[in-house]
Formats: C-alpha cells, sequence, structure tokens
C-alpha cells in the first residue's frame, strides 16, 4: 500500500473511530437517567426552537424518558394528536395535563350545582383529551375555600365531588391527581395545601382514580418534611413533581437535596414521573444546558 493512501485509509479509520464514539455516548445519554423526569414545552426552545415536536425530540435525545404539559387540554385537537404520534414514536411516557383548576373562586368546597356542572364537565372533557395523548394522570386544584362555613363541612363537599369525578375517571382509567399548593408564595386562599391534608381526602374518597400530586416544591414552603411526609402518604400519591426553594429553579439552585429525596424515591418506587415543573435558573443556552447538568448531577446517587 502506498504511504498516501495508507494515510488516507487510516484518517478514515480514525473518524470512523470518533463517530463511532460519539454515537455510543448520545446512545448512553438516551438511558443515562435513573428516573422518569419530566420536562415541559419551552423548558429548550434555545436549543431546540419553538416548534413543539423538535422541542420533544431534543427532550427524548438529551436522556428524559418523560414529559408533561399542562397546557395540553386547550390544545387544538389536531395538535393534541400531533404531539401524542411523536411522543410514541420517541417512546416519551406522558405526564399529567390540567383538567380542572380555579385560584379565584370556591369550587369543590361548595355546593352549586353550576359550578359542580363546570367542573364535572372539565374532568369529561379530560378524559377525551387523556384518551387522545395517552395520559394515565390529570391534575385537579379544587379551588379555594370560604370563610362562611365550617371547615369540615367544606371537607365533606370536597370529598362528595370528588367521588362524582372519580366516577367519570374510573371506566376510563384516568386517575386525578390532587394538587396541595402552598400558601405562602404564590397560591393564597385555596383549600387544598397539605399532603396530610390531600391523604385524608383520598382516603375518604376510596377510588383509584383520586390520589395525590405531590409537588415538593410547594411542600417545602407550606409544611417541610417532604421524605416523611412521602413515606406517610406513599400509598395515596400518583405523581410527583419538584423544583428547588426558593425560586423554582432546577434542583440545585435552592436549599432542598433533592439527590437524596431522588434516591429515597427510586428505592420506593422507580416508575413515579416526576414533572421537573419549574423555570430555568439561567437564560440561553447555557441555562438550558445548566439545567441538564443538574438533573444528572441529582440523579447520580447509588442504587
Amino acid at each position: 500500500m502506498k504511504r498516501r493512501d495508507f494515510l488516507a485509509t487510516g484518517l478514515a479509520a480514525g473518524v470512523a473511530a470518533l463517530s463511532t464514539q460519539k454515537l455510543t455516548a448520545q446512545l448512553k445519554g438516551k438511558n443515562n437517567f435513573k428516573l422518569k423526569y419530566a420536562p415541559h414545552f419551552g423548558m429548550f426552545n434555545n436549543h431546540a426552537g419553538d416548534d413543539f415536536i423538535d422541542q420533544l425530540k431534543f427532550i427524548a435525545d438529551t436522556g428524559f424518558r418523560a414529559f408533561e404539559d399542562n397546557n395540553m387540554k386547550s390544545r387544538p385537537v389536531e395538535v393534541q394528536n400531533k404531539i401524542a404520534n411523536e411522543m410514541t414514536r420517541l417512546g416519551l411516557e406522558m405526564g399529567v395535563f390540567v383538567a380542572t383548576v380555579d385560584f379565584t373562586n370556591v369550587t369543590f368546597a361548595c355546593d352549586k350545582k353550576d359550578v359542580r356542572d363546570k367542573f364535572l364537565k372539565d374532568i369529561k372533557d379530560s378524559v377525551e383529551v387523556a384518551k387522545r395523548v395517552n395520559a394515565k394522570f390529570c391534575t385537579v386544584v379544587p379551588g379555594c375555600y370560604t370563610r362562611d362555613l365550617e371547615w369540615d363541612y367544606q371537607t365533606a363537599l370536597v370529598i362528595d365531588n370528588l367521588k362524582r369525578c372519580a366516577e367519570i375517571c374510573e371506566p376510563a382509567n384516568l386517575v386525578m391527581v390532587l394538587e396541595p399548593l402552598n400558601p405562602w408564595t404564590n397560591h393564597p386562599g385555596l383549600f387544598l395545601t397539605k399532603i396530610p391534608q390531600a391523604y385524608m381526602i383520598c382516603k375518604a374518597v376510596n377510588s383509584p382514580s383520586c390520589k395525590i400530586l405531590d409537588d415538593l416544591y410547594h411542600q417545602q414552603v407550606t409544611e417541610g418534611n417532604l421524605i416523611p411526609n412521602m413515606d406517610m402518604a406513599l400509598s395515596e400519591i400518583g405523581y410527583i413533581q419538584v423544583g428547588d426553594n426558593p425560586g423554582r429553579k432546577e434542583p440545585g439552585t435552592g436549599e432542598i437535596n433533592y439527590m437524596n429525596i431522588f434516591k429515597h424515591i427510586y428505592e420506593k418506587n422507580p416508575e413515579f414521573i416526576i414533572g421537573m415543573e419549574h423555570g430555568n435558573s439561567k437564560p440561553g443556552k447555557e441555562g438550558e444546558q445548566a439545567l441538564i447538568d443538574a438533573y444528572v448531577a441529582v440523579d447520580s446517587f447509588q442504587v
């Protein structure tokens, strides 16, 4: 073989080897995370652009195995179908979307037919959305509390109204996840604020279609004691969301020890979807990469 041909062949082999190494690294990255962390639209716009399909591709290529979209129910049916088809192709599992929420009015804690009819319609509509996008979970926030009725009577009304909703969800195997929200930083005046409260309500509703959404950001603000409360309520927890506190950004930007928490979740049930319901602490591509690096770091617990 001539020296020139030898060098060319060697160069080509070297390039091929580097390409193989790069591809192997990318393939390893696709299965990198131990838990099913679920980003949302808008989290990686600077890398993926504004197109939903391109964002889903980036999410899957980065190694995430799930996805959530609070606004799915409000999107046109053709968009829902397009998103669902791409998620199926990419092997992404659908997390929560919002079924019914009201941050201003008393809804589940009252006994008004027009109010009840509205949230029951929300639940019926959500069943159809769930069928289209292969969703198992939908978020329910049972509205505000009132000052003109004893608390226990309000609780009884919430339980009764959730039983009506569960009757709609059960035949479709759709699980409402009730989200306690913090009253101090984000949502004053809401009825549901704590994990023990949500646990008691779910036990009373007594339906596989009524569980808890344990948002660890909100619960750190409201009550702390994250792991013990999770353990006490574990049988009624269907879904988990995260964000650090203060600031509600990615893990590592606040006070919550997410590596320990994720290790604990993995040991309890590695099939939990963990919604990344938070913002990015830094702007641009740098901020998006910092977010990815943060999840790589907190997911590096030993099993």
